[in-house]
């Protein structure tokens, strides 16, 4: 973990806070829920006493699932709190409230609350941040609250939720990441690696909730680890999409026996239709919170997720390169390299980094000869790859201004990728903060 994963403030009294959290680091061989439940037990048990909840898992497209979710209810007028990770430049990102991003103030007295109370017990950064979001949730009336998953499920503080608290659960596509903590051996669970992710991930489905999976796009061994957590939990199974299908890249709904709505979704790549059918399944399965036809068109066109498949606005960084069009993505595994792949068709110029740890090869082999020029450049704050991993071609920038400089100046398009922390940095230099 990178200075990044904490954020800086402009606010002396958040900084003050995220300088504690910055302290904490996931103690060696410590999972479980044993530390989140003492915590929220401290506090007064905030996770009980929250709206509906829509609690999403997945390798990739969690966090869009989460962007439609909040998208689709907020057209139906509700108000709806949302916790998702990273942030990509402001610690706030990661707990909006009411539709909001937690202001400063009550950012800084709710961590401290917390970080107070969970002293002795040492707690990890992620442990505390989901408190303070539950704590923050719990003080504002809402009608929705939609939770991501930090890592896995299983053993992730969001799974702190308990069933009375919960609308729908959803596991969006399944990949591997996260290996050296998800694949860690354990006596009793699955050994093939994609049914032990499966396994983790299913970690979240709760007696008597519905749980909504992207069924035929998981391997069978995962399919059938996800159904046996779930057999065992009590949950309500539900294996793929309800009362809507998709298309190419776009979902077909069926509101009723007469009319079929085609949705188009807002966030721009292939894989984007699924994330829109998992979130729309998610609120057609429960009973807590009405949705319309018309909410579900407008929320599908109004999402909006940054650093995913982005295009990036007139602003300082895109003012080096001219007319050329700038692409951010944050995405860093095999998966969101075919993701990627799909939404160029031609060639492009790449500006990559990648912290130690992720393959190189993952966004740049789906790619292959479309790769114009192959700019590499360092993630702030992290250890990252040298320019010789990205093989032959690639050469190094100092920095990504000096990087854009040196694209060469045509009518194709230039893609920053390999790290949702550098993406977070192109933002923050384009003046473009996620609000």
């Amino acid at each position: 973990m990178g200075m990044r994963d904490f954020g800086k403030s402009d606010d002396p009294r958040v900084q003050a806070q995220l300088d504690r959290l910055a302290a904490l680091s996931l103690p060696q061989g410590r999972l479980g829920l044993d530390t989140i439940r003492a915590l929220m037990e401290r506090l007064g048990n905030p996770h009980r006493q929250l709206p509906a909840v829509f609690h999403v898992a997945g390798t990739n497209g969690k966090g869009s699932t989460c962007a439609f979710l909040r998208a689709m209810l907020e057209a139906q007028g509700y108000r709806v709190h949302v916790t998702t990770s990273p942030h990509l430049v402001r610690y706030n990102e990661r707990i909006r409230i009411a539709g909001e991003l937690i202001s400063d103030a009550e950012l800084a007295s709710t961590l401290e609350e917390v970080l107070d109370a969970g002293d002795d017990l040492g707690p990890s950064f992620f442990e505390v941040t989901i408190a303070a979001a539950f704590l923050a949730f719990s003080r504002t009336p809402a009608d929705a609250c939609v939770v991501e998953v930090g890592m896995g499920g299983r053993f992730d503080a969001t799974n702190v939720l308990e069933p009375e608290a919960l609308a729908a659960c959803g596991i969006a596509a399944l990949g591997l990441d996260h290996e050296r903590f998800l694949l860690a051996p354990e006596e009793g669970v699955p050994q093939e690696p994609m049914a032990r992710i499966g396994f983790e991930k299913a970690g979240i489905a709760k007696r008597g909730v519905p749980l909504v999976t992207m069924h035929e796009s998981y391997p069978p061994e995962a399919q059938a680890a996800i159904r046996a957590v779930a057999d065992r939990a009590g949950a309500k199974l539900l294996e793929g999409f309800i009362a809507c299908y998709v298309t190419g890249d776009e979902v077909d709904y069926l509101p009723d026996w007469d009319t079929t709505l085609t949705l188009r979704p807002a966030l721009p790549g292939e894989h984007q239709a699924g994330n829109l059918a998992l979130a729309l399944s998610m609120l057609l399965v429960q009973d807590q919170l009405a949705i319309s036809p018309e909410a579900i068109t407008a929320g599908s066109r109004a999402a909006r997720w940054p650093a995913r498949m982005q295009r990036l606005s007139d602003g300082p960084l895109t003012a080096l390169v001219g007319d050329q069009a700038v692409w951010l993505d944050g995405g860093h595994n095999p998966s969101a390299g075919a993701a990627i792949a799909a939404h160029f068709d031609g060639p492009l110029h790449l500006v990559i980094g990648m912290i130690e740890g992720k393959d190189p090869r993952a966004i740049i082999d789906p790619l292959g000869e479309r790769v114009r020029t192959l700019t590499v450049v360092p993630v702030p704050g992290h250890e990252c790859h040298p320019v010789e991993a990205f093989g032959p071609g690639a050469k190094a920038a100092a920095n990504i201004e000096e990087a854009l400089l040196g694209v060469p100046s045509d009518d194709f398009p230039i893609l920053i990728a390999g790290s949702l922390y550098l993406a977070g940095e192109v933002l923050r230099l384009n003046d473009e903060l996620p609000d």
